[in-house]
C-alpha cells in the first residue's frame, strides 16, 4: 500500500486514525496503541504477508537482546556477548535476504564457479527496521535506554508512517512519546498541520518527482541498452534522476512525517534543502539526515572518528560511506556511489584542513554551491545505473565524448538571445532530435529552480514542524510571512495542492527508496 495510492488516503489511514482516537477515549490507551500497531502489521503484511513473520521475528528477538543487554549492567564480558550475538543476527538476517545473491554472483563471476542458489527476494523495509533495532541495542548497551513495555517497543518498530522507508527514529525520539497521556487525545491542531505536511509531501512526489521520471528513465534505459548518449542527453539525465530522487525521498518524508503528526506523533525531519549545501560535508548534513546520524553514532564514531589521527580519519570516512553504499543496495553501482562520496569528503576534509577558506562572500558561496551539486549530480549517475557499464555510458555522454547535440527548439530559443543558437553551432555544437525530452521539459527545469529558492517543508512549517532536533539550523525557528498558521489561508493552500496532487495520481509510482 502505497501512500500516494487511493487506498492508503481514502481508506486506510482515515480508519486508523479514528480507530486510533476512539480506542484511546472509550478504551484505554493499551487498546489504541494495540490498534495502531495492528493497522501497521496490516500495512506491512499487505506488501506481502508471508514477511510478517520476518518482523515480528526481528521485534521480539531484539526486544528480548535489549533485555538481556540492559540486565546484564554489572557483567561487562556478559553485556558485551549479548551485544555481539544481538548485531550479529541482524546482520547475518539482513545479509542473507539482501547479500546473498550478489555474493553468489559474483563467488561465481570470480572464481569461475556455477553456485546454483534460488533467487532470494527482499522483504520491504528490512534496511530501515534492522538499522533501527542495532542502534537500540548498541544504546541498551552503553546503558541509554529505559525499561520499555513490548507493546510500545513493537509501535516503535512497526509505527506505519515511518516503517518503510525512514526517518530512522531514535528510541528515545519516539518511545517517551506513547507514555503521554496527551497523545491519546484529539487535537485540531496535530491534524491541520499533519495534512499540511503530508499534502505537500504527495505534492513533491506526484506532481514534481513523478514527472521527471519522464525524462531520467529513457536516458538510464538507452544507457543500459548500449546506445550512446550525447553530452546534453546525459547530463539532462543525470539532471532529472537528480531532483527525482530528491523530491521523491523528500515528498515520501513529508508524508511520514504528516502522517504521525496526524496521531500526535513527532517524528525527526529528514532533509533540509541539500541541493543548496556548499560542501559535501554540509550535504551530509542535511541529505537524509537519519541515515547520516547512525552512520555517524554507530560507525564512523566507534571506527574510531577523527580521534586518532588524519589518516586514520580519511580511512574511516571512505569505509563509512562504502558501507553506506552497500546499506543502499547489494551492486558495483552502490559501492561506486559510496566510494565517490567518502572520496568526496575526504577531499572536503583535505581542503578545509589546508586552506582554512571561511565562504564570507556570494561570490566564492556560489561556486562552492556549483562544485558541490555537479559533484553530487555525477555521483547520482552510479546510483541510478543499473550496472557499471551502463554508468560508463553515462558518464562518456557526460565528458562529451559522444558530441553536443541540442534539439531544434532550444536551438531556436538560443538563436533569440543574441545569436547564441549560431555560436553554438560555431564551436561545433550540432542541431537535432532526441527521443528523450518531449513535451516542453524547459518549462519543468525553470520551476525547479524557482521552488529551489523558495523555503522547504519545515521552513515553512516552522517551529510547528518538528520538536526533535537533530540538524540545527536557525532558519527553522524564524517566523516567516509564509510560515504556517491556522488560518483560511493555509487551509485553502492546503486543500488546492491535495487536490491537485489526486487529481495527478493516474499513473500511481512506488515511491524510489522502496528498493533499499
Amino acid at each position: 500500500m502505497l501512500f500516494n495510492s487511493y487506498e492508503f488516503i481514502f481508506i486506510f489511514l482515515p480508519i486508523t486514525l479514528i480507530g486510533f482516537y476512539v480506542s484511546g477515549k472509550i478504551g484505554s490507551n493499551r487498546a489504541a496503541i494495540t490498534w495502531l500497531v495492528g493497522a501497521s502489521l496490516f500495512f506491512y503484511g499487505w506488501w506481502n504477508s508471508a514477511y510478517l513473520v520476518l518482523i515480528f521475528f526481528s521485534v521480539l528477538f531484539n526486544y528480548s537482546a535489549g533485555i538481556l543487554i540492559s540486565s546484564s549492567f554489572k557483567k561487562k564480558l556478559l553485556k558485551k556477548a549479548f551485544l555481539t550475538i544481538g548485531i550479529s543476527i541482524n546482520l547475518l538476517v539482513l545479509g542473507y535476504f539482501k547479500y546473498s545473491n550478489f555474493f553468489i554472483d559474483n563467488l561465481n563471476n570470480f572464481a569461475n564457479t556455477n553456485i546454483v542458489f534460488n533467487e532470494v527476494i527482499l522483504p520491504l523495509a528490512i534496511s530501515f527496521f534492522t538499522f533501527q533495532q542495532i542502534a537500540y541495542l548498541v544504546d541498551s548497551y552503553k546503558g541509554e535506554t529505559e525499561e520499555y513495555n513490548f507493546l510500545h517497543y513493537c509501535l516503535f518498530v512497526t509505527f506505519f508512517p515511518q516503517l518503510i522507508a525512514g526517518p530512522i527514529v531514535h528510541h528515545k525520539e519516539m518511545l517517551p512519546q506513547f507514555a503521554k497521556e496527551l497523545l491519546y487525545e484529539i487535537r485540531a491542531r496535530n491534524i491541520a498541520i499533519g495534512i499540511t505536511i503530508f499534502s505537500i509531501g504527495l505534492f513533491k512526489k506526484v506532481v514534481i518527482a513523478d514527472q521527471f521520471s519522464v525524462y531520467a528513465t529513457p536516458v538510464f534505459s538507452a544507457a543500459d541498452s548500449g546506445t550512446l548518449l550525447t553530452f546534453f542527453e546525459a547530463w539532462g539525465g543525470a539532471l532529472a534522476y537528480t531532483f527525482q530522487l530528491y523530491f521523491d525521498f523528500s515528498g515520501y518524508s513529508d508524508m511520514a512525517i504528516g502522517a504521525a503528526r496526524m496521531f500526535g506523533i513527532v517524528l525527526p525531519i529528514n532533509f533540509n534543502s541539500p541541493y543548496k549545501s556548499t560542501s559535501i560535508i554540509d550535504f551530509w548534513r542535511r541529505w537524509h539526515i537519519t541515515l547520516s546520524r547512525f552512520l555517524r553514532n554507530y560507525l564512523y564514531i566507534p571506527l574510531g572518528g577523527n580521534r586518532k589521527g588524519s589518516i586514520r580519519r580519511y580511512i574511516n570516512l571512505m569505509l563509512t560511506m562504502l558501507i553506506g553504499g552497500l546499506w543502499h543496495g547489494a551492486g558495483w553501482t552502490f559501492v561506486l556511489w559510496g566510494a565517490l562520496h567518502g572520496f568526496y569528503l575526504v577531499i572536503n576534509h583535505l581542503w578545509r584542513k589546508l586552506f582554512r577558506l571561511n565562504l564570507q562572500n556570494k561570490a566564492s558561496q556560489f561556486l562552492a554551491w556549483i562544485i558541490t551539486f555537479f559533484a553530487v549530480v555525477v555521483s547520482w549517475v552510479p546510483f541510478r545505473a543499473s550496472n557499471l557499464e551502463s554508468a560508463l555510458n553515462v558518464f562518456h555522454g557526460m565528458t562529451g565524448i559522444n558530441g553536443f547535440v541540442i534539439p531544434q527548439r532550444f536551438f531556436d530559443t538560443l538563436n533569440n538571445f543574441y545569436d547564441f543558437g549560431n555560436y553554438l553551432i560555431g564551436i561545433g555544437v550540432e542541431v537535432g532530435s532526441t527521443p528523450y525530452f518531449k513535451g516542453n521539459p524547459e518549462v519543468l527545469w525553470i520551476s525547479i529552480f524557482i521552488l529551489m529558492l523558495l523555503p522547504n517543508t519545515q521552513q515553512f512549517i516552522g517551529s510547528h514542524m518538528s520538536a526533535v532536533k537533530i540538524y540545527q539550523d536557525k532558519s527553522l525557528q524564524k517566523r516567516s510571512w509564509l510560515g504556517w498558521r491556522p488560518t483560511i489561508t493555509w487551509s485553502i493552500f492546503t486543500a488546492f495542492i491535495f487536490i491537485y496532487s489526486i487529481h495527478e495520481m493516474s499513473n500511481i509510482s512506488e515511491f524510489l527508496y522502496f528498493q533499499f
